[in-house]
């Protein structure tokens, strides 16, 4: 089942040349993507219930055109392929007059809120999403390999503003920390077209995260770590 909804871009979103940002995209990709286990009868209102949520692993996407400020923007998602515990689910953007601006996929892995534990996708609910066949790459989302060495740093802390509905930082913050940390000759280079993003481990609120940026070829990677116990928490790539 394909789910379809439109978004209209507003100031917040928006950055260079009045285009959307990175950040806005992600965010609209986020919306859809909750809205659609809305629809199906797991999201966020029903958790309570059904005790089951999404946490995401993972995001690819590839920007071909940015559409910008007061356009609206017709964005389609779909479950691509369930297994076990994990789900796979991809993504196109299009605007107003039909010309495909994005494509993106992404890995979520579904929890047992009241164990805290993994919880495998049952049949009833896998038939629910109804995954299409249909995917917006050739290859799957490939790891990302870690620099041996770095060229920038920076600590953060988090903060209240950070933290989301379920106690950690909120997914779209990552991107911003990943743009703290590049150099000033890296982040006039942006928009980058191409974001991947490996989340790890959960970051919380009062944590104290240390990102290093490096340059691999012509690609950015971000790697964030605890200060003190040195967990990996997250990898961002963008190019």
């Amino acid at each position: 089942m394909i789910y379809q909804e439109k978004f209209k871009i507003g100031l917040k979103d928006v950055g260079k040349n009045d285009e959307i940002t990175n950040k806005g995209i992600l965010e609209a990709l986020e919306n859809i993507a909750a809205y659609h286990s809305d629809s199906v009868g797991y999201g966020i209102n029903t958790t309570k219930y059904t005790h089951l949520a999404w946490i995401l692993l993972d995001w690819k996407v590839k920007v071909i055109k940015r559409p910008k400020y007061g356009q609206v923007m017709d964005i389609k998602t779909w479950s691509r392929n369930i297994v076990k515990c994990y789900a796979y689910r991809d993504f196109e953007i299009y605007d107003e007059k039909g010309t495909l601006c994005v494509i993106a996929t992404s890995k979520w892995l579904l929890i047992d809120t009241s164990r805290g534990r993994i919880a495998k996708v049952e049949d009833e609910m896998a038939k629910k999403y109804d995954s299409e066949s249909k995917s917006v790459f050739e290859e799957e989302i490939e790891k990302i390999d870690l620099p041996k060495t770095f060229e920038n740093s920076i600590l953060y802390q988090t903060r209240r503003k950070d933290i989301d509905i379920i106690g950690h930082m909120h997914n779209l913050y990552y991107l911003d920390l990943a743009y703290e940390a590049l150099t000033q000759e890296a982040y006039e280079k942006r928009p980058f077209d191409n974001i991947r993003i490996m989340y790890k481990k959960e970051i919380k609120l009062g944590d104290t995260v240390f990102c290093k940026y490096a340059k691999n070829g012509n690609k950015n990677v971000v790697v964030i770590e605890g200060q003190d116990t040195n967990v990996l928490h997250a990898v961002i790539e963008l190019a």
